[in-house]
């Protein structure tokens, strides 16, 4: 007689599936029902595209805005941000709201979306009826906006930032009187060329005022890099996310608006010798 071999069944993890891990490997096993969860939250709302159509969300130039659409792309950016369950989080221009559907799905405890383009309001505000009590929007200019009365400690800032004032943002950011500031770190896309400037390294081309601005009382990195196709519209360089993560203190000791002052008139100049260059801040440097 024949004996019949039955298929071995499979575990839910090579069913594709998630799967309960106990003991060694459960971090791991929570991780992936966390993604998962987090994934089929992002296929339940509708694609950007659609969002932008239906609320007329052309992207403009004078406001610095280009959509990231691939919301794969945008909950990549959202764990670069790290662990999101205890921390409120800042944001600034989120425009149809690819970010901020990734930061919520990803666990953010709280967002706080910074928007000065009123036709995004509605766009944004249907995420903020999908999440009851974590997405508050504030209409409004960056620059001028202080979030800190809506914003609750530990806080993180991550952001798409328009291209017309990241630089400065940045350096608001990086530059207060007193130190460790009121976040914990930066996640933030910029243009390549810029975000190579941050993290660059004394002695290299790159390296300017943002490197040593940045890396006076933080640890830089690059952490992604996007392609021109990726945005809507397509951008003419590639982009880049930096995670800057605050250190508990200073490299070294340094009044920030006189080292903010004293590098913008050193690097901002750079074909001229360093003491004509300083010349314009007291005409005493010899």
């Amino acid at each position: 007689m024949r004996r019949l071999r039955l298929p071995r069944a499979q575990s839910p993890r090579q069913q594709g599936g998630p799967w309960f891990c106990f003991g060694r490997g459960r971090d791991r096993g929570l991780e992936f029902l966390d993604r998962s969860f987090g994934a089929a939250v992002r296929e339940l709302e509708p694609p950007l595209r659609d969002v932008i159509a239906r609320h007329d969300l052309r992207a403009r130039k004078q406001l610095g805005q280009n959509f990231l659409l691939d919301l794969n792309l945008t909950a990549r950016i959202a764990r670069a941000a790290g662990d999101l369950s205890s921390c409120d989080v800042l944001e600034i221009g989120p425009g149809p709201g690819g970010l901020t559907r990734g930061l919520l799905a990803e666990g953010a405890r709280h967002v706080l979306a910074i928007e000065k383009d009123a036709r995004a309001i509605p766009a944004l505000q249907e995420i903020a009826d999908a999440y009851p009590g974590r997405l508050t929007i504030v209409q409004g200019d960056a620059l001028q906006v202080d979030p800190l009365a809506q914003l609750t400690p530990p806080i993180r800032i991550a952001a798409n930032l328009p291209y017309n004032i990241g630089t400065e943002l940045l350096i608001r950011w990086l530059t207060p009187p007193a130190w460790p500031p009121f976040w914990q770190s930066l996640t933030l896309m910029f243009q390549k060329e810029v975000a190579q400037r941050i993290v660059a390294k004394p002695g290299g081309k790159a390296y300017g005022r943002l490197a040593l601005l940045a890396q006076w009382r933080c640890d830089a990195q690059i952490v992604l890099t996007l392609p021109p196709q990726a945005f809507v519209p397509a951008p003419k360089v590639e982009s880049a996310v930096v995670q800057l993560t605050a250190l508990p203190a200073p490299r070294f000791p340094a009044d920030p608006a006189v080292l903010s002052e004293l590098t913008a008139a050193a690097f901002n100049q750079r074909r001229k010798m360093l003491r004509a260059a300083l010349r314009g801040l007291h005409p005493d440097i010899e």
